[in-house]
């Protein structure tokens, strides 16, 4: 499996469920933790829910990778989800502002960002 088309697979997904500021970042130099980051908007607890849920669901379809762990809750307002190479955080605006996660990576290569 490749990590990338892993990671571009899952961007697409959130961007067909009405993801936000969908942001693809290449860490593989910045980084032992991941490959890549996957980060998205979210407008509601119900809209992560939905993407999560089809994130795993078309993951586990496409790929048959193994999920190593979800964090949070969409009612937390930050889930994320870990592929091990592929890092996906899902926000609700106000945390992804917060967190800044784009300003902690800065020096990571977009690769995809769809707004």
């Amino acid at each position: 499996m490749d990590s990338l088309e892993l990671a571009r697979h899952i961007a697409d997904t959130i961007a067909d469920q009405k993801g936000e500021k969908v942001l693809l970042l290449d860490i593989r130099e910045l980084s032992i933790l991941a490959d890549y980051f996957v980060i998205a908007s979210t407008t509601s607890d119900r809209q992560a829910k939905a993407i999560l849920d089809d994130v795993r669901t078309k993951v586990k379809q496409a790929f048959d990778v193994r999920l190593l762990h979800i964090e949070g809750e969409p009612t937390t307002g930050w889930v994320l989800i870990d592929y091990g190479d592929v890092v996906v955080h899902l926000f609700s605006q106000e945390m992804r502002e917060y967190y800044n996660l784009e300003g902690l990576w800065q020096e990571g290569r977009v690769i995809v960002r769809m707004l």
